[in-house]
């Protein structure tokens, strides 16, 4: 493995983490976008232990992680950009738009088949729409998100580099666009033309099953224009709209780790499923 990435790419992601944490955090309470609706110590509690037990599994699974794979992918000559002689710096890019679209593809699968949006609506779930809720992802969920980036690397064959942004950009943008912060509308009008705003993806924690299926992008918001979920505001408006969903609205469930944790195998798959929608009462709604 390349030592001149391995060396610090756990260092780059770990400091990351905890600094884009740690000043949407305070931007939160300096200028918060709408009044906290539930507890903080309580969801910040259960949300960030789930945070702590995800990393420790993902340790324990897949130890290499994506960055492991891709340098499996580059020894043994696998994937698109392993067989071209592209540009490094083309390649990179490029593998970095990629690899976003695919984590769009995949938010879209986890709405649309009903199986796994039992584990995605633990995400969903939340009463609350913060940077916690950014990393509030159901073990199973995690580990499936992981084999899917593996496959999109073997499949493509990106630079070592590229997956190590793309990475550090997924974490940051998950923390930046879940995050409680006041944006100036006219400055969030021109970053929603590039990039998922908090303002765009609170859209998608609406309680509404026609605004939770819009907005899945987590980093380029061109792939929410380009396949037609886009949604600009929520119907109620960002002050009064309801954050998460109808069929889990008790803290047993939506708050509390073990609910957490149980919350794919209790009640049944509703309408938030993008096949199981009611598209008439959408198009009244």
């Amino acid at each position: 493995m390349d030592e001149s990435i391995t060396s610090w790419e756990a260092a780059v992601r770990l400091g990351v983490f905890f600094g884009v944490f740690a000043v949407m955090a305070v931007w939160e309470v300096l200028a918060p976008r709408r009044p906290p609706g539930q507890s903080k110590p309580a969801r910040w509690l259960n949300n960030i232990s789930l945070v702590v037990l995800n990393t420790v599994i993902l340790r324990f699974v897949f130890p290499a992680a994506a960055v492991g794979v891709a340098d499996h992918a580059i020894h043994q000559q696998w994937g698109l950009f392993n067989q071209l002689d592209a540009p490094f710096l083309v390649a990179t890019l490029v593998s970095v738009v990629i690899l976003d679209g695919v984590i769009y593809l995949q938010h879209v699968m986890v709405h649309a088949v009903p199986v796994f949006w039992r584990l995605h609506r633990v995400h969903h779930a939340d009463l609350d729409f913060d940077v916690t809720t950014g990393s509030r992802f159901h073990p199973i969920e995690i580990l499936l998100s992981m084999l899917i980036k593996f496959a999109a690397i073997l499949l493509l064959g990106p630079p070592l580099l590229a997956v190590v942004i793309f990475e550090v950009l997924l974490n940051a943008m998950a923390m930046f666009n879940h995050s409680n912060v006041r944006l100036p509308l006219s400055v969030d009008r021109i970053l929603r033309l590039f990039i998922v705003t908090p303002d765009m993806h609170r859209v998608h924690h609406s309680h509404l099953a026609h605004e939770t299926n819009s907005n899945f992008g987590f980093n380029l918001s061109v792939w929410d224009h380009l396949f037609g979920t886009y949604r600009a505001q929520p119907q109620d408006g960002h002050l009064k709209m309801t954050i998460g969903i109808d069929t889990f609205r008790d803290a047993r469930h939506c708050v509390k780790l073990p609910g957490l944790l149980l919350m794919p195998f209790i009640g049944g798959v509703t309408d938030y499923a993008i096949n199981r929608r009611r598209w008439d009462a959408d198009e009244k709604s």
